[in-house]
């Protein structure tokens, strides 16, 4: 949809700048008269280059800018700062085009009466429906600023988790790349070399150099096989896991692959009862909440039992029985439902279910660092040691003829 520059005047006189997305220019202009603004200027804004344009499409906001907008506005609020002149100090002081952007069409919103929570629920791939559920129950409650730190803190808690995950991965990540990188040089430059001395010299190859030339002649003279390959290997795979069989299957795999699985089912599990924590104490009906807890996992299997719970918790069934029922979900969470449900203290058990998943998830992370390191270096031994072995060989036999 284009978006739109505009210069506009509020009713007290006060000159605003920013950006509205519309159909048409028309439009653009419709929806700011009806929020009792005087249009002064309204422009096209041009989508630029290609590769403007390509990179557009994977603008975001970081995890990092979202906390500190939270924790932000929170203090903001709290200090009795009309919510106007909260978001105007946000924009300007916003890091990113993106920010600013999505805090002036905030802004314009609020200004012309509208909530905060429905003026954030227009950008959802900036907050997504826990968040504007909380600010919603915030609103309501007058507890904005208290629900907006609890967001900030339940933020910082993923980014913090996301860091150390990708920590852990960085190192392997890297090695991995370096023994690509090596084994490419090998086959396409130094293998070929040694493939025509082997020639001059008439040696006798062995299995494993015969295997080892084979896979450099695919790699210098069939590259493009090789890439449309893997693309095709992509492609469709890529499709596959986008079918309901597909999505299924990836989810379940999920949990089974050694370390990863433990990692991945820990993290969804602290998803769940932080976020349904967060809910409940804020006041959100638990139905209502599960639709949004659900909304929120990342693992189809996850979603599919709790849209199921919410279902039965809708017909007056306690929320830990259908908990209990579905092998996914660990014992521990079902008993610590039951004991909130049964002292109406919900949400702060919860938060403490979250707080054992989130330690075991970075036991996790810490397990998967120890196991990788020592994986690596067998694999590095066997690579290095078959292109010796491949490479030395014939040599080897031909010194003994002599």
């Amino acid at each position: 949809m284009p978006v739109y520059n505009y210069i506009i005047k509020d009713p007290a006189g006060k000159t605003i700048t920013g950006a509205v997305e519309a159909p048409n220019l028309t439009l653009a202009g419709d929806i700011l008269r009806e929020r009792r603004y005087v249009v002064i200027s309204l422009v096209e804004k041009k989508a630029g280059g290609f590769l403007q344009q390509f990179l557009q499409r994977f603008r975001g906001v970081k995890i990092s800018e979202k906390t500190v907008f939270a924790r932000q506005l929170a203090t903001m609020v709290s200090a009795g700062l009309p919510l106007t002149n909260a978001l105007e100090i946000l924009r300007v002081q916003a890091t990113t085009e993106r920010m600013q952007e999505v805090l002036g069409g905030m802004l314009a919103d609020v200004q012309g009466g509208s909530s905060l929570a429905k003026s954030m629920s227009k950008y959802p791939d900036v907050f997504d429906k826990v968040t504007v559920s909380l600010v919603e129950a915030g609103e309501a409650s007058g507890k904005l600023d208290v629900l907006l730190t609890q967001l900030a803190e339940n933020t910082e808690r993923d980014r913090d988790f996301q860091s150390k995950t990708r920590g852990a991965l960085v190192y392997p990540a890297v090695i991995g790349v370096a023994m690509l990188a090596v084994f490419i040089i090998m086959m396409v430059f130094v293998v070929p070399r040694l493939t025509a001395l082997y020639e001059d010299i008439g040696a006798e190859l062995p299995l494993p150099t015969k295997i080892l030339i084979g896979i450099s002649n695919i790699l210098v003279h069939g590259w493009w096989a090789v890439l449309i390959l893997f693309g095709l290997i992509g492609y469709l795979a890529y499709h596959y896991l986008r079918t309901e069989k597909g999505k299924y299957q990836l989810a379940a795999f999920a949990f089974k692959f050694p370390i990863f699985g433990k990692l991945s089912k820990d993290s969804e599990l602290a998803r769940f009862s932080r976020t349904l924590g967060l809910l409940i104490g804020a006041g959100v009906p638990i139905t209502q909440a599960l639709n949004i807890v659900a909304a929120a996992m990342s693992n189809i299997l996850y979603r599919d039992a709790i849209l199921a719970a919410e279902k039965q918790v809708e017909k007056g069934v306690p929320l830990s029985i259908p908990i209990r029922a579905d092998p996914n979900f660990d014992p521990l969470i079902s008993q610590m439902i039951a004991v909130g449900e049964e002292t109406g203290k919900l949400d702060e058990v919860l938060e403490k279910v979250a707080e054992f998943f989130e330690s075991q998830a970075e036991q996790s992370v810490k397990n998967l660092s120890t196991a990788l390191e020592p994986a690596i270096l067998i694999v590095l031994g066997v690579m290095v040691g078959g292109l010796v072995l491949s490479i030395i060989t014939p040599i080897y036999n031909l010194t003994t003829q002599f």
